[in-house]
């Protein structure tokens, strides 16, 4: 009789167990889609984890979060969005206008945050950047187009001449070309658009430039930031100084830039992440939120600097 009560007092405990573990909390899950590897989109990538964890949310404790990266192609962009979608993703967070657009048009549901967007609204992302009405919401990296195109005048004071250089299928970059063709007017500048549709044209690009330009201009493009070494390194060894759309480019062999922090860019985008996870705001009352005018930083390679020749005034560098 001891044996039939103990075996029921087993079964009893496995029995209350199994019921505790069926009532734990479901874990929030996340999903990344990153178009491609560069500086200035894992620095994104990184300000928004930290964000979480600032706030007690931490992958593999109480968030999951599932990271892919999209390798600069359109069709593995949809795929991971489909993917994420079909996993039951409870946040997804898109990194770049070409991954954002495929998130987009994989959920309706959903809610999505969007980071290093030039334009949500101008991408088709949203209603309007003030009230995105949807489940899309996020932060825009709107640079300073303005200014980085006078830093042009400020560095090469007898430039004339310059290139556009970027990739004709970024909804982003063309955004901004045509805010440096106004800009370029504005300091009797000649713009020249140079285009390519992936990374294997940038050398030959670059290289046609040689001799007809007296500097070229990147905007946060992400096809040529994933090439920025090949285009610095035509570009400075035919002596045209680059000038970046982000800090991340400058590293990798461009001139100067005058940009936004895109970890700080990330971080903002994580709090609001915060607020949906815990109820506190939804993506279609959430408006698109930017970087203040404090955030933008002048950041130089003076080791390009050195090897181009070129000074900088004082006056900037202070």
């Amino acid at each position: 009789m001891k044996r039939i009560i103990t075996g029921f007092l087993v079964v009893a405990m496995m029995g209350s167990l199994l019921a505790g573990c069926s009532k734990k909390e479901k874990m929030f899950k996340i999903g990344v889609n990153q178009l491609v590897r560069h500086d200035a989109l894992d620095a994104s990538y990184r300000g928004f984890v930290d964000a979480l964890k600032d706030a007690g949310y931490i992958d593999g404790e109480n968030i999951e979060i599932d990271y892919q990266i999209a390798q600069n192609d359109q069709s593995t962009a949809n795929t991971i969005a489909t993917k994420l979608v079909n996993d039951g993703c409870d946040l997804i967070l898109a990194i770049a206008t070409p991954a954002a657009q495929a998130v987009a048009n994989a959920t309706k549901d959903i809610p999505i945050l969007v980071t290093a967007v030039t334009d949500p609204a101008g991408a088709g992302l949203v209603e309007s950047n003030e009230k995105p009405g949807g489940n899309v919401s996020g932060t825009s990296d709107l640079t300073p187009v303005r200014k980085q195109i006078e830093l042009i005048t400020r560095i090469l004071p007898n430039a004339k001449k310059v290139a556009v250089l970027y990739c004709s299928s970024e909804t982003n970059s063309k955004i901004q070309v045509e805010m440096a063709k106004e800009a370029a007017g504005e300091f009797n500048l000649e713009i020249t658009e140079a285009t390519v549709s992936n990374t294997n044209e940038i050398e030959q690009v670059v290289q046609s430039l040689a001799g007809k330009v007296d500097a070229i201009y990147t905007p946060t493009d992400n096809t040529i930031a994933s090439g920025m070494a090949t285009v610095a390194m035509v570009a400075n060894s035919n002596g045209i100084p680059v000038i970046c759309g982000e800090k991340g480019m400058v590293d990798n062999g461009g001139l100067a830039t005058y940009g936004i922090d895109y970890y700080k860019l990330g971080r903002l985008t994580g709090q609001q992440a915060v607020k949906i996870i815990r109820k506190e705001a939804t993506t279609a009352t959430m408006p698109i939120e930017y970087l203040q005018d404090e955030d933008y930083t002048l950041t130089v390679n003076e080791e390009v600097a050195k090897q181009l020749g070129i000074e900088f005034p004082e006056d900037l560098l202070e």
